[in-house]
């Protein structure tokens, strides 16, 4: 499913563009997840397991903007990549009503509107599809995703314990929240 590019305006007032991510932005995607998966270990992988190739991202760019159950943004700011957003319906009929958002930023891009942006986006979205209910998990701890979530409309409903392992052994749980709409 594809976006129609959209330019905002950064609270910082520079411009940035969304829209829907090109077979051309592999390369580009792939340094934007690593670099992701390296500033934060809330990212669902670490940066070393970030191993597809630019072909194989292409390919999954490609699905993913043919899909009819998945939509992706991305905001460049310039010619970077500063963040991206997917949506994820159901096709089943007793789920069709939900689906799933995730979303990610490089740090610096943080606290400039944009993943507030996105969410809109993506709401409204899901709204003109007829979907009711929208879910997202988060790690514990992710304090900033957490603000964002709640300011959103989302709210807890579940907490999963010991749900993700780090590196030196650290369980961190994750929450599940949901926003009706």
């Amino acid at each position: 499913m594809l976006f129609p590019e959209k330019e905002i305006a950064l609270k910082d007032g520079r411009s940035a563009c969304l829209r829907s991510p090109a077979t051309e932005d592999a390369a580009e995607m792939l340094a934007y997840l690593k670099d992701c998966a390296s500033e934060t270990h809330f990212i669902l992988r670490e940066p070393e397991e970030c191993t597809e190739t630019p072909e194989q991202e292409a390919a999954y760019l490609e699905r993913v903007s043919t899909s009819d159950t998945s939509v992706m943004i991305v905001c460049s700011v310039g010619q970077e990549i500063a963040g991206n957003c997917q949506l994820s319906f159901h096709n089943r009929s007793r789920i069709r009503h939900r689906a799933e958002i995730a979303i990610a930023l490089r740090q610096k891009y943080w606290g400039l509107g944009i993943g507030t942006t996105m969410f809109r986006e993506m709401i409204a979205l899901a709204q003109a599809r007829g979907v009711t209910q929208l879910e997202l998990g988060f790690v514990e701890g992710n304090a900033r995703a957490r603000g964002l979530y709640e300011k959103m409309g989302f709210r807890i409903v579940f907490y999963h314990p010991n749900a993700f392992r780090l590196k030196d052994g650290t369980l961190l749980g994750e929450y599940w929240m949901i926003r009706e709409l």
